[in-house]
Parts: C-alpha cells; structure tokens; sequence
C-alpha cells in the first residue's frame, strides 16, 4: 500500500496532541465529555484554513459552538435550508446561546470570487453559493468615494453586516432578540495582523478591541 504523506501529517499531529497537549488538559476534556455542552457563542466563519477561531478568541473545549462555509455566509431564512440553518437553530433554540458572531476575514477568497465572478465558473455550486452575497457586492460597487485599494476591505465589511442581517430574519434568532436572550456581532479578522474589527449593538462601524472598551 503506498503511503499518504498527507494522511501521515496528520497522523504524526495526533502524536503530538496526545503526547504534548492533552496530559496537561486531561482534566479538562475529561470534565467537557462528563456534562452537556453549553457554549456560549456561536461562531459563524469562513472555511478558510488559515482561521482558527479558538486561538483567536482563546477558547477551549466546549466555549465555541462552531460552523464554518466558504465565505461566513448565512442564507436567508427559507432561501437556502441546509446545514447552515440546522446549526443557528440548534444553537439558538437547543444550546441557548447568549452570542452569535459573524466572523469574516482579510484576504478572503469567497469576496474575491464575487469581484471576479469568472473565477468560480467551472464551479457551479460555489457560484449558486455567493449569491447569498451578491447585495453586498452591489452596494460597495455603489459607493462613490470608494477606493480601489480599499474595496476588498469594504467588500468584507459589508458581507459581513449583510450576512447579519440574513441571520435575524431565522425565528429562533430573532424570536430570542426579541425576549433579550441573545445578541449578535460582526467580525473582521485580519490573519496578517491578528487585529480583530467588531461591528455591535446595531453600530455598521468596525471598531478594533481596545483593552479599555473592555474594561468599562
């Protein structure tokens, strides 16, 4: 049988975990497997390799309620029910989650996709896809005074919002707004930097985190 050097990689990872990681957080996981999970958050990003949202949010087992899709897309309710949908209602409604983020990100390719439609046409399902975030497209190409050097970051931020929009037209969604159970957010994350923009409470500015917004 030849060997897979991918599947080795990752093999050779599992090693690692289970030599280096897992003796000094075996407490841990083995109190995470004993009770049912509660997350607080879920996090709704892209399936870019290059995210991984609990480093990010310093996360451990059982904090993060996660699902991830090319380009942090959240179909409007009714238009596209799949997995997507499945997961905001389980998190929502069985969970009880009390934060939903939208979490987008530099670079992503999904937005760049939407710039060059071209890109995607041997791949009609990743084209069907993107339509969840065509209105997007059309109002950063609507602003006068965007720069061309800043249309990819604009072009994210509104995917972003838009995607949030989608979200609360979800009944378990907006039903647990409405009775102040759960809020929601938006995030850009730029991979380069590690800076983290968040859109919250209604506000369509990104601010990055500041240690003394926190503190108040």
């Amino acid at each position: 049988m030849a060997i897979d050097p991918v599947l080795n990689e990752l093999k050779a990872g599992i090693l690692r975990f289970q030599t280096n990681v897992y003796p000094s957080l075996e407490e841990t996981y083995k109190k995470a497997v004993l009770a049912p999970q509660q997350p607080k958050t879920l996090m709704i990003t892209c399936a870019d390799s290059r995210i991984d949202i609990e480093s990010v949010t310093q996360s451990g087992p059982g904090e993060l309620f996660i699902t991830r899709n090319i380009g942090n897309m959240v179909p409007a309710y009714g238009e596209m029910l799949g997995g997507v949908s499945a997961v905001i209602e389980y998190a929502v409604t069985a969970l009880k989650v009390q934060h939903v983020v939208v979490c987008g990100h530099s670079d992503c390719g999904a937005m760049k996709a939407l710039m060059h439609p071209e890109a995607v046409t041997a791949m009609p399902t990743v084209k069907s896809w993107l339509t969840n975030a065509a209105a997007a497209l059309s109002g950063t190409l609507a602003a006068k005074d965007e720069q061309p050097s800043d249309f990819l970051r604009r072009l994210t931020e509104q995917n972003v919002l838009l995607q949030l929009q989608h979200l609360q037209t979800h009944p378990s969604v907006a039903g647990a707004m409405a009775r102040n159970e759960l809020t929601i957010s938006g995030w850009v994350y730029d991979i380069g930097t590690g800076d983290i923009r968040i859109s919250e409470d209604g506000n369509r500015a990104f601010h990055e985190v500041e240690a003394e917004a926190i503190a108040q």
